[in-house]
């Protein structure tokens, strides 16, 4: 018997997925920490694109879903698709098995509000907790699978911030 479990995860699809910048005047990172994480980990918020929607109006969808605002404006938005692939133990475990890691498109957003807007007890909550961060800390707060992907993101919203 053979193990075709790494050619079957090879031909997995990516998830779209926006992901979101949120910087407050401070030129601090919104970040949460999982709520479904028992590790010290922490990501910036960030969803699926729904079938035929529009990347922007998924990342203020996700916003909202999230974080419970989308008081925030749009700085710049990052061309084409970052992707990450998930570790072989979470491949099959994840999105139902869907998927072997996501294709994100990334927007820098600027906080408008007061913190006591962010609300991340919504209805379907993905955040134990939240603060925020400086940008140097960022890498160093993520899952370890992901600070490739959060490394260049940084390198391409710093001049921006």
């Amino acid at each position: 018997m053979t193990d075709n479990s790494s050619s079957s995860q090879a031909d997995l699809p990516y998830r779209p997925c926006a992901g979101m910048m949120v910087v407050n005047n401070k030129r601090q990172v919104f970040v949460g920490r999982r709520i479904d994480m028992v590790t010290e980990h922490w990501q910036m918020p960030q969803g699926g694109i729904d079938h035929e929607e529009d990347p922007l109006e998924a990342a203020y969808r996700e916003l909202e879903e999230e974080i419970g605002t989308r008081n925030v404006e749009l700085i710049h938005r990052l061309e084409g698709w970052f992707i990450y692939d998930l570790p072989e133990d979470l491949i099959g475990k994840i999105w139902k098995g869907k998927y072997r890691g996501q294709k994100q498109k990334w927007f820098l957003f600027r906080f408008l509000g007061e913190d006591n807007e962010i609300n991340i007890r919504t209805e379907h909550p993905e955040f134990s907790e939240w603060k925020w961060a400086e940008l140097v800390e960022l890498p160093q707060l993520i899952v370890p699978f992901k600070r490739d992907l959060y490394e260049t993101i940084i390198q391409n919203f710093k001049p921006y911030i």
